[in-house]
């Protein structure tokens, strides 16, 4: 079974696997957004805009939706030869629940000016396995494998990866496939007990200097809490052939176990 199934030119119905990590009658985000970069491709290559890589997704998360049928729209903003800017959102209940600008850059030969990656990280091989269920329960957290080096609270490396098809019988690319498993870095290298505290992510941008292999998916992770309630995910982004991206994610952080006298940050 797949995250979605397509049920029109631009409706599809969530399966069990999209089930959420803070609750699991409500849709992890992460398929969602790689559905939205599935509909962003899907456009391109419809339109002959074969020339054009994506080199930034940026997605705001509008809020909770539930596990069922979603509609997706997308519009080129700011067409152009050299750049351009397509918006999708994805629709859920007659509202929007995630919105996506991409940027689209015309492909060209740099290899003589490419420099200044992050380093490597050790590979998916180097890296021991590790069971996301001791810490999320949800669909979408048992359709995935992960490996992972933990250094500290908040600061860890991970490799996610997945046999479960973004779309049933369609074919995906690998640029769709790693944007779903891109919200994976809040969860992998956790910083506190979701347990005691919630730190949703209401966004996510990733720069990509390279199209990613698909497959697994790197994840060099560092994650900051503020003391006035919010926080920031980092991540540079690998695959198996090194790095390829950074990621940013906005987090909200509140307290579920709230000291005496104190309501929960955020309440």
């Amino acid at each position: 079974m797949a995250y979605f199934v397509r049920t029109g030119a631009a409706t599809f119905r969530a399966t069990t696997h999209v089930g959420g990590a803070w609750r699991t009658d409500e849709q992890h985000v992460a398929p969602a957004l790689g559905l939205l970069a599935h509909v962003v491709e899907t456009d391109r290559v419809a339109r002959g805009r074969d020339d054009l890589a994506v080199s930034r997704l940026s997605y705001d998360i509008w809020g909770v939706f539930p596990i069922g049928d979603v509609e997706t729209r997308v519009q080129v903003l700011r067409p152009g030869r050299g750049v351009e800017l397509v918006e999708a959102t994805l629709w859920c209940a007659g509202r929007c629940a995630v919105s996506l600008r991409a940027w689209l850059a015309r492909t060209g030969d740099t290899a003589d000016l490419a420099g200044g990656a992050p380093a490597p990280v050790p590979g998916p091989d180097q890296t021991p396995p590790w069971d996301p269920a001791t810490v999320w329960p949800g669909g979408f957290i048992d359709s995935i494998e992960v490996r992972r080096t933990a250094v500290e609270p908040g600061r860890a490396t991970v490799w996610v990866r997945t046999d479960v098809p973004l779309v049933a019988d369609e074919e995906v690319g690998p640029l769709a496939r790693t944007a779903g498993l891109l919200d994976a870095a809040n969860g992998m290298a956790v910083r506190a007990d979701p347990r005691k505290v919630a730190f949703p992510n209401v966004d996510l941008t990733a720069h990509l200097f390279r199209a990613p292999l698909g497959g697994w998916v790197g994840l060099d992770t560092t994650v900051v809490f503020g003391a006035s309630g919010t926080g920031v995910t980092h991540a540079a982004l690998h695959d198996e052939d090194g790095p390829f991206g950074t990621l940013a994610q906005s987090l909200v952080v509140r307290s579920l176990v709230p000291t005496e006298g104190a309501a929960p940050i955020g309440a």
